[in-house]
């Protein structure tokens, strides 16, 4: 009768290397079989962990299986050292990932909100290929403003700032994730941010004058929510027109609706009479 114990380890080698050395007296007779490779997730996140099982049989019963008529010569025990030897060459391809395997550890950041922010950013510059120069501040209201700068920041930026949006996102998961006071950290590349704000008021008040003069609603391009609350924000107080969100994630815009104003009684003709 044959027994299973099954292993775990961040590689499927760990695994294998702590069934070796609970089980070295019986290790030629064991079976191997690789119930989950693992993976290392992103920066730690949806990480798992290597799963291997090693079945192996009682001392005492392997002479009595040898004559039985049945198994001469069993295949799957021919097999059985090919299984046990196929994760043995593997660590010489895979070793020199074990490294990047250690490196969830470094989620758990320590220090100062901006010393994990500054920690964290290198990390995933570096694992973006990007350098860039990093400058954090205190944030007015709370928080920290983190700003980023060099040669080929665009790459950090991507199209309309989806990347920088996400870059933000990770940070901000990241460093206020177990943390009992929560800090909104702002990400931002060459002060895109602020360009991108000023464009967005901009074209903002060039669709008002035109849903004006052609008395009719124009819609903008799909926007993420800070985008549209820029627009939003720009036309509150624009005499002539109203606006309002359509749509779904990720191609939800504003539209730009035409209202008609009342005109005043005296430039209408009339005249009031006492």
């Amino acid at each position: 009768m044959q027994k299973s114990i099954e292993f775990c380890g961040k590689t499927v080698e760990e695994a294998l290397a702590k069934a070796q050395a609970e089980l070295s007296a019986v290790w030629d007779e064991t079976t191997v079989e690789i119930v989950e490779r693992g993976k290392k997730g992103v920066f730690g996140i949806g990480a798992v962990d290597a799963v291997v099982r090693v079945s192996y049989g009682a001392a005492d019963e392997a002479p009595t299986e040898v004559p039985a008529a049945p198994k001469p010569a069993p295949a799957p025990k021919a097999e059985t050292p090919k299984k046990a030897q196929e994760p043995k060459s593997a660590p010489k391809a895979e070793q020199p990932k074990a490294p990047k395997a250690a490196a969830p550890a470094a989620v758990k950041l320590e220090g100062t909100q901006a010393e994990q922010t500054e920690t964290f950013l290198k990390g995933l510059l570096a694992h973006m290929g990007v350098q860039a120069e990093m400058t954090i501040a205190p944030r007015e209201g709370g928080g920290l403003d983190v700003e980023l700068s060099g040669e080929h920041i665009g790459a950090v930026i991507g199209r309309r700032g989806e990347t920088l949006d996400a870059i933000q996102h990770l940070t901000n998961y990241v460093v206020n994730r177990g943390s009992d006071r929560h800090a909104h950290i702002n990400v931002d590349a060459e002060n895109y941010r602020a360009k991108r704000e000023d464009s967005l008021v901009r074209l903002a008040e060039k669709m008002a004058a035109k849903a004006v003069k052609y008395k009719r609603s124009m819609a903008l391009e799909p926007m993420n929510s800070y985008e549209r609350h820029v627009i939003h924000t720009a036309l509150q107080d624009y005499e002539g027109v109203t606006t309002s969100s359509t749509g779904t994630e990720p191609n939800r815009r504003v539209v730009v609706s035409y209202v008609k104003t009342e005109t005043p009684k005296e430039e209408k003709g009339y005249k009031e009479w006492c």
